[in-house]
């Protein structure tokens, strides 16, 4: 079976980026799939990240400035087919519009395309090939996107096959609140591969914490946790990776928090798994997850995570307890509670860690590659049933427009009569003659 992945840009850094790759490699090492990637766009020469050399890559835009693309008019005019309330927008040109649609109608012969974000699941939507199994993935949230983008979404969507979420509860959002008939809704979470490195033996005096920069991470929840832990164990440090445009603001607070030297910014760091096998525990403090990718990484290193309960995917990856901590969302004590638990306790920290490297199978190429055999093999064999599902959804959808546009004349119609009345009853009084 031919697999084609659309993504943004193969070349840059970033989750999606990451998980296709590993997702794309397992299909083909576990699945024995073709499998290629059609990157919408190029900047350099090679990816940041490796490359199984069994993958086909399929640049359509290269927007470096030397290229013979960026000299083109198209690439100079904004797309008209990428929806414009995708945060992607401005990225995307005519010239991709143009691209995109010529390789989908006219070169891809793929039996499953795989959109990989939303813009990008429209592009399907509107040119993929009817023969081929068309799925879109969301690697965000439904509640992340725009009321706008969603009903953009909800009208494209229908036309998929299966939207596939990296969450159960996620997915159970996009059932109850966009309506898709004939359209298989489901989970099936990121392949997270085992780590390249020996687990933590769990006796450093180091917590962790990995990812953007950014106020929904809420870095600032987890410094104000940690003054309260450094107070309590001054052994310990905390060394947070990533880079971001709150990284100033980030250093500014450690110092005003009295953290210098105990708190520690140590910028992007790839491959984590490395720096999480030093720590003995890591912390994560966000308001929101759409997964948690650095949660698993980190399980997979043999460490306990501490995690805010944040929709959507830390419930769903930690057991609270077992492998992990889960604490509110923005309380600050309570993460620093469960984080001294954890430095008090060697045994109990140390079982957490044996406990996450045993839930952390979970990710295991093998499982996640089996349940995409299957669901291709399911909407495959429900192809004919749930076309009929759709045209039987759009007939309904019709009715319910027809019967709206209805009332809505009606209503006018009634409410102009109204007016005629009150106009004839207000001329004959005017023209009655008076009694002498």
């Amino acid at each position: 079976m031919k697999i084609v992945f659309l993504l943004h840009n193969v070349y840059a850094i970033g989750g999606t980026v990451r998980t296709t790759l590993n997702l794309a490699a397992a299909l083909v090492e576990h699945g024995g799939h073709e499998v290629e990637i059609v990157s919408m766009s190029r900047h350099r020469e090679t990816p940041r990240f490796p490359v199984d050399p069994r993958i086909g890559l399929v640049p359509l835009v290269d927007g470096r400035a030397d290229s013979a693309d960026s000299a083109l008019p198209a690439f100079r005019e904004p797309a008209r087919d990428f929806p414009a309330a995708e945060k992607r927008h401005k990225q995307y040109t005519l010239l991709h519009d143009q691209r995109v649609r010529a390789y989908l109608e006219q070169h891809c012969d793929a039996d499953v395309v795989i959109g990989t974000r939303p813009g990008i699941n429209v592009y399907l939507a509107k040119w993929g090939p009817k023969r081929a199994l068309r799925v879109a993935q969301e690697h965000l949230r439904h509640d992340a996107h725009t009321k706008k983008l969603r009903a953009v979404l909800a009208r494209h969507y229908r036309r998929l096959d299966a939207v596939v979420t990296v969450t159960e509860e996620d997915a159970a959002v996009y059932r109850s609140r966009m309506a898709l008939p004939g359209v298989r809704v489901l989970a099936v979470p990121n392949i997270v591969p085992p780590a390249p490195v020996p687990p933590s033996d769990g006796t450093s005096k180091i917590i962790a914490a990995a990812g953007r920069l950014a106020p929904g991470k809420r870095y600032d929840l987890l410094l104000e946790a940690f003054t309260a832990v450094a107070a309590k164990e001054p052994g310990w440090e905390l060394r947070i990776y990533g880079g971001g445009a709150q990284e100033e603001r980030l250093r500014t607070l450690v110092a005003g928090l009295g953290l210098t030297g105990r708190a520690r910014l140590m910028g992007a760091v790839s491959p984590i798994e490395p720096e999480f096998a030093k720590a003995s525990i890591v912390v994560s403090a966000s308001d929101a997850e759409s997964f948690g990718m650095t949660l698993v990484e980190a399980m997979r290193c043999g460490v306990p995570v501490v995690s805010t309960d944040a929709p959507l995917g830390p419930g769903e990856i930690i057991t609270d307890g077992h492998d992990g901590r889960l604490v509110p969302v923005g309380d600050a004590r309570a993460l620093a509670e469960a984080m001294v638990e954890l430095i008090e306790d060697d045994t109990l920290r140390r079982a957490m860690g044996t406990a996450a490297l045993e839930s952390a199978h979970r990710y295991d190429p093998e499982p996640i590659v089996a349940r995409y055999g299957l669901l291709f093999t399911q909407l495959r064999a429900t192809k004919r049933r749930r076309a009929g599902q759709r045209l039987r959804g759009r007939a309904v959808n019709w009715a319910r427009r027809k019967a709206r546009s209805v009332r809505g004349t009606h209503s006018r119609g009634q409410e102009g009569t109204r007016h005629e009345g009150r106009g004839h009853r207000a001329g004959g009084t005017a023209a009655r003659p008076r009694t002498p």
